[in-house]
């Protein structure tokens, strides 16, 4: 008999939670320390990974201006391909229309979390560590690549000296390889648990309440992965078949948990056996986290004309291209804030004074919204680290 892949056993356990959380919702919503203690061993992964992956990566392509040409490469990739999500979110939102004949109730038991740092000057300065111990404690990606790549420069210039240092580095990255994959052997469970939580909290009443919107945002998100993702794939020749088995898990745990850390160390791996460089998978991936939440962007250009439509607020395409523009500015670092796209939403309502009721009628569906939006910024990030290797000049 053929053995079952993990990526079975994760089916079977979303199945599986599904059905409990429909069924038995009482019980269903005490596991939610079961898919707590996955998602913490997971994070437990993610500073070592990235610190050693980065480093030892940076040491071996031994060139300061090879990083900067690579992350140039990416830096314009990810603002082309974060603005065609952005056109595809508001497109597919002024075509279906799903806000109309709604009417935006206040409410007061829903809150928003506290607003992260959206100007430009707050973005910048947030980047920029003031202790790696503090960025790893608090699971601050950005601000670990940023140490990862100056510390990974600073062994470059020291030459011979900083051998062992890379060497621990390098080591360090495979040892936390196989710590992922003892992690992964508990995958199953830790989806099914989560997956039960959801839909035994929440229940598939929100789904029917909102059903317009939802299915809305799951069309576009599809249409977006099959026209850009797909042109992307046959532009650069990419081996179809090769991809899809290497980004499958990895999109299975982001869509399953709605966590994009979930996800990152299988998505590190599995793209370096793709053939990405150590050097070009351990920058870009991380980095997508901040500047390439494709998903996010476009359920966010989705939502703030939705918002409009439910308070029945006419919004020109002007409007809607300054809005773009807003929310490509204010998406940007923002990926380690719990409940980024809601705090990046609110903000964008208050500015163009669209009514912030709006956020807490998307707080009930957001489990079922964030699912989709986090699985398809994992896929963007994996697409993205391929596509900057075949830039460089790798063939896969």
């Amino acid at each position: 008999m053929k053995r079952v892949s993990m990526t079975s056993w994760i089916f079977i356990g979303m199945v599986v939670g599904i059905a409990l959380g429909y069924f038995e919702p009482g019980i269903a919503k005490q596991l939610s320390p079961v898919s707590n203690i996955f998602l913490r061993l997971i994070k437990s992964i993610i500073a070592p990974l990235l610190f050693g992956t980065l480093v030892y990566g940076i040491a071996g392509a031994g060139s300061i201006k090879t990083m900067g040409r690579i992350g140039g490469k990416a830096i314009l990739y990810f603002e082309i391909v974060t603005t065609l999500a952005l056109i595809i979110g508001l497109a597919a939102v002024n075509l279906a229309q799903p806000g109309l004949g709604m009417k935006l109730e206040k409410s007061a038991t829903e809150t928003v979390v506290a607003q992260a740092p959206t100007s430009l000057a707050g973005i910048l300065e947030h980047t920029f560590p003031a202790s790696i111990i503090e960025a790893m404690a608090k699971g601050e990606v950005l601000q670990i690549v940023v140490f990862s790549f100056l510390f990974g420069a600073a062994c470059v210039a020291a030459g011979l000296k900083a051998e062992p240092v890379v060497k621990f580095a390098g080591s360090l990255a495979e040892v936390m390889f196989m710590y992922t994959r003892y992690v992964m052997y508990l995958a199953p469970i830790g989806v099914g648990a989560a997956m039960a939580v959801t839909v035994g909290s929440k229940g598939f009443g929100v789904l029917f309440s909102l059903g317009k919107l939802i299915l809305t945002m799951y069309v576009a998100q599809v249409v977006f992965v099959a026209l850009v993702f797909g042109a992307v794939v046959m532009v650069v020749r990419l081996p179809v078949k090769k991809f899809i088995e290497a980004v499958r898990e990895p999109f299975v745990i982001a869509f399953s948990t709605a966590s994009s850390e979930a996800a990152l160390p299988l998505a590190l791996e599995n793209m370096e056996k793709f053939g990405v460089p150590k050097h070009i998978v351990g920058f870009v991936i991380p980095a997508g986290y901040s500047f390439n939440l494709d998903g996010t962007t476009l359920y966010l250009s989705l939502a703030s004309v939705f918002v409009a439509q439910a308070a029945g607020v006419q919004l020109t395409i002007w409007q809607q291209v300054v809005m773009m523009l807003t929310l490509m500015l204010t998406s940007k670092g923002v990926a380690g804030v719990p409940r980024a796209a809601l705090v990046i939403l609110s903000g964008t309502l208050a500015t163009f004074q669209l009514p912030i009721e709006g956020v807490a009628v998307l707080l009930g569906i957001d489990a079922v919204m964030d699912m989709a939006r986090t699985s398809v910024n994992v896929l963007g990030n994996c697409l993205a680290s391929a596509v900057v290797a075949k830039w460089e000049g790798v063939e896969f």
